[in-house]
């Protein structure tokens, strides 16, 4: 068939939902009867010319008591599937009773083997048929899908002096067929679907930045491709189309297996039976679907490997209730989400549960060939918040880390603002490969292509642009180039990694003896039954006087001192007690310390080791909690942290330092820092101006008005 002949049937079929659905269902609804109808008027077609094998072969397999029927039927049936009902659906059109339609046309339906009935149950095509039968809509629809006036069967259907009615439809174009009536429907309800929709123009440059780097060195053979959040399917078809066409290019036979996992039940429904009707059956029996399928929590490839992977995965989406089935992030045991990585053998990569859409890149990171010559290669959407949402030690920083540490992030992309139906916020392409070629390694791309698109006529929900062909080749040929232009940007890996540092000061309190303050101390000693410590402050107040004293340390000191004439110990309890009720912060005071190391620790201030008593020994500060601070310093900083902090941070506060161990390393990637630079701030003056203009110029369009009543 032509492109004409394909429209033409699409525009049949589109032309159905209203001819027979319009007072039985809204709009939005067409599709629930339309897309289930359309498959199995396909699917009894293909299976018309061995029906009466199917039949023969079933009631000798029955005679025989044979139990497991399934591949024999297969066989009569010459296709992946079969029916073993008597009826097909020509037979069901003579039906003049409503009720025997609806009986026989249920027995028909229970006739299709296993993967039919799970495309059916997917669409919840029976719960329709109780209102398409009721409104008498069930028999016209046979009717419509059976006229002579349309085939959407594999053979040609022939005048009575055998030329050429209508030409056969192929599985490739009933596959476009489908395809069509899917991206109609999805974008009749863009709202909606559009969280399964990914638009066409996205997919073929995802796949293209997939297949383009390696197409010379695409072979004869057999390729394995993923997508975690399948939907529709698109991904996976568009990707094999690709892959074939590039390596017809260049003499080679490439075939493709395809594996795909979707949660929304219909949605999988679409992407099985469009699978089923363009003759992939086996590919059919390798899109794992349904409710019960999570990919984050129901991994169904737990042992596969792949070579290509693209997706789009829900983002903003809670995975609160998958990751309950998991254990909780405490006893969080799958291995694609908490791993090995920088010394660490329990390494989480486990995000909030407000948003998974970083755990989906995680899934296929763990399915990449690790043997093979090329590898895996990773194309996949995400919204803003995966570049640089989650501190360091928190999970998306650790997967941005575990991914960069591992040099396998060749790009970034960002797209334009509302290419997709559903959302009008930015939105990126991710490229990953364990394969780097030798220019790529220890650096990552980051491409603006905001700008490259084509508007829309009409808007389709929030999608008001696309990317034509030739956006999506300047996109590609950026890529490939690698090289540094105004909307290409190249860096070295660590220029996205910091350090969080904690950066702490000493406590200094002064401590208040007066009468008043030890009246309150002594009532809050009495409340916490510790009134041997209110005794021994108090019989050793009038030798220190009431103060105030700078130096908590010689005050705790000689509190130790007196406590034993009182028969009680210092312990962190009253120490604690004497700091909340006798003492207050002061910057004049002394640093409160710590502890004290043994001799022969070597000093070092900016890691919080003090020498203090001439040099007599080496101390730790308490840090004051409230002046803690933290900073997130480049991995690139000169110097380091070390010469981070003492440009500035000492200058200003000489008394801080850090602690080594608590360091944490994350990764963040931030476009606008690299592309969009902010327009200068305009002062006082310019303003004014600009005002003063405005009244001169509204001053002169009123002048010579005369106004009315």
């Amino acid at each position: 068939m032509t492109n004409a002949d394909l429209h033409w049937i699409t525009n049949y079929i589109w032309g159905i939902a209203d001819d027979v659905l319009r007072d039985v269902y809204v709009r939005g609804k067409y599709r629930d009867v339309i897309l289930p109808m359309t498959v199995l008027r396909r699917l009894d077609a293909v299976l018309e010319p061995t029906k009466q094998a199917v039949l023969d072969m079933k009631d000798a397999l029955d005679e025989m008591g044979i139990a497991d029927q399934r591949v024999a039927l297969r066989e009569a049936a010459e296709q992946p599937f079969y029916n073993t009902s008597k009826f097909t659906l020509h037979d069901l059109r003579a039906r003049a009773s409503r009720q025997q339609l609806r009986a026989d046309f249920e027995d028909y339906l229970d006739g299709f083997s296993p993967s039919v009935q799970d495309i059916l149950e997917n669409f919840e095509f029976r719960n329709q048929i109780p209102r398409l039968s009721k409104a008498d809509a069930l028999g016209s629809l046979i009717e419509k899908l059976t006229s002579p006036d349309i085939n959407l069967s594999p053979e040609p259907v022939r005048n009575t002096d055998g030329t050429v009615r209508h030409p056969k439809l192929d599985n490739h174009g009933m596959g476009t067929v489908f395809e069509e009536l899917i991206r109609r429907f999805n974008e009749e309800n863009n709202e909606e679907a559009g969280e399964h929709f990914t638009p066409r123009d996205a997919v073929e440059l995802m796949a293209k930045l997939v297949f383009l780097p390696v197409a010379d060195e695409i072979d004869d053979g057999t390729y394995l491709l993923y997508d975690g959040a399948c939907g529709t399917g698109g991904m996976l078809t568009v990707g094999e189309d690709v892959l074939a066409a590039l390596a017809e290019e260049r003499g080679k036979q490439a075939s493709t297996h395809l594996f795909g996992q979707e949660i929304n039940a219909e949605t999988y429904a679409i992407c099985k039976a469009d699978l089923l009707l363009k003759g992939e059956g086996e590919a059919a029996d390798n899109i794992v679907g349904g409710p019960e399928h999570s990919t984050l929590s129901n991994d169904a490839f737990p042992t596969r490997e792949f070579d290509f992977m693209l997706s789009n995965p829900p983002y903003g989406k809670s995975w609160k209730t998958d990751l309950e089935r998991m254990g909780g992030k405490k006893d969080m045991r799958d291995h694609r989400f908490v791993i090995e990585h920088a010394d660490d053998p329990e390494y989480s990569l486990v995000t909030r549960s407000s948003d998974g859409q970083m755990l989906f890149l995680a899934n296929k990171l763990s399915k990449m060939k690790r043997e093979t010559r090329l590898g895996s290669r990773i194309a996949e959407i995400h919204n803003g918040s995966s570049l640089f949402t989650g501190s360091a030690g928190q999970g998306e920083s650790n997967i941005r880390r575990w991914i960069i540490e591992n040099d396998w992030l060749e790009a970034i992309v960002a797209l334009p603002l509302n290419m997709f139906y559903n959302t009008g916020i930015a939105t990126y392409v991710w490229v990953l490969t364990n394969r780097k070629p030798e220019h790529r390694k220890g650096k990552v791309q980051l491409i603006d292509a905001t700008k490259w698109f084509r508007p829309l006529r009409k808007n389709l929900g929030k999608k008001n642009c696309e990317l034509g062909e030739e956006d999506i080749e300047r996109i590609c040929r950026t890529f490939l180039d690698f090289e540094e232009t105004e909307e290409s940007k190249i860096f070295d890996n660590e220029a996205f990694g910091y350090w969080k540092v904690t950066v702490e000061r000493p406590l200094r309190l002064a401590v208040d003896l007066s009468e008043q303050r030890r009246d309150a101390f002594f009532d809050a000693c009495l409340e916490m039954d510790e009134e041997q410590l209110g005794n021994a402050v108090e019989s050793l107040a009038p030798r220190l006087g009431q103060g105030p004293h700078l130096d908590f340390n010689h005050f705790l000191e000689a509190v130790k001192e007196e406590m034993p004439l009182h028969r009680v110990k210092m312990t962190a309890k009253r120490k604690r007690l004497l700091q909340t009720s006798l003492a207050e912060l002061d910057a004049t005071a002394a640093p409160m310390i710590k502890k004290t190391h043994r001799r022969g620790t070597v000093a070092d201030p900016i890691q919080g080791l003090y020498e203090v008593g001439g040099g007599s020994r080496v101390v730790e500060y308490e840090p004051d909690t409230q002046l803690r601070d933290t900073e997130q310093i480049p991995l690139q900083e000169e110097g380091g942290i070390e010469g981070f902090l003492r440009r500035e941070v000492l200058p200003y506060a000489e008394d801080a330092w850090y602690v080594p161990k608590s360091v944490k390393t994350g990764y963040e990637i931030s476009f606008n820092r690299y592309f969009y630079q902010p327009e200068p701030m305009r002062t006082l003056e310019e303003i004014r101006s600009d005002i003063a203009a405005v009244e001169r110029e509204a001053a002169g369009l009123l002048d010579g008005v005369v106004w009315g009543e």
